[in-house]
């Protein structure tokens, strides 16, 4: 009889203990499981962005590189060859933009009117924070492409109506990372009209943390408009920031 209590007690003893932990695990995994919840809700709010990236703009931008009657450069002998033609021009580091390190100098190229707009884009960046932009990303073949989305799902593919026009030359990624919010806003209000008179294709890729934009050639008839009406630079930009704040307020 004292053997069989003495069981008895051992196994309600082990069955409290054993309840007791998984109590506990149960407690744990709740609120791992609120925890992610919480993070993944502040991820979304986070990143809220005004040009989301879609379908539809990888159609519009692969539309205008059509129109353009651009080629979706293959390989480095194509790349150079373009280069050598001019028809690729070299984006030049200086006090209002930097690269990204990583980036191969051979692909620190573009489309005359891509630079154009990096161009004016960074100076007016530069007035307003005192910093520089970062382009992360310019010209890329569809060799470089197919190795890209190896490692990276989330990349555009190299062919197709959805084929990424980095291929053209006409498209950089700036950096977005590091930005304030007070900056990423004003990023938005210089594109914003921009995109609305069809002269940039912007996007904000999230994984990347990146501007991805592609400018349309028109923009270096729309910045040789606002020279021949006597605008310097400087003023272009100031109305294309002021108009883009006027939109937002009347919304």
């Amino acid at each position: 009889m004292k053997t069989r209590r003495n069981a008895v007690l051992l196994m309600l003893l082990t069955m409290a203990v054993c309840g007791e932990a998984f109590g506990l695990h149960h407690n744990l995994v709740r609120r791992q499981q609120k925890t992610g919840i919480r993070r993944a809700h502040l991820r979304r709010l986070h990143w809220n962005p005004l040009f989301r990236p879609s379908r539809d703009s990888l159609l519009r931008q692969n539309e205008e590189i059509d129109r353009l009657e651009l080629p979706r450069i293959q390989d480095d002998d194509e790349l150079q060859n373009l280069k050598a033609s001019e028809d690729l021009v070299p984006i030049f580091s200086n006090q209002f933009l930097r690269f990204d390190p990583r980036l191969d100098p051979d692909r620190r190229y573009c489309r005359p009117w891509t630079r154009e707009f990096l161009e004016d884009l960074s100076q007016a960046y530069y007035k307003e924070f005192r910093k520089q932009i970062q382009v992360n990303s310019a010209v890329r073949t569809v060799k470089i492409q197919k190795k890209l989305r190896r490692h990276n799902r989330n990349a555009a593919p190299e062919v197709g109506e959805t084929a990424s026009s980095h291929l053209a030359g006409v498209t950089v990624d700036i950096q977005r990372r590091g930005m304030s919010r007070q900056q990423i806003k004003w990023m938005q209000q210089y594109m914003l009209p921009l995109k609305n008179l069809g002269l940039i294709e912007p996007e904000e890729e999230r994984r990347q943390w990146v501007f991805h934009v592609m400018v349309s050639d028109r923009y270096t008839d729309w910045r040789e408009s606002r020279m021949l009406a006597g605008e310097s630079p400087e003023q272009a930009e100031t109305e294309v920031i002021s108009g883009a704040a006027a939109g937002g307020n009347s919304q």
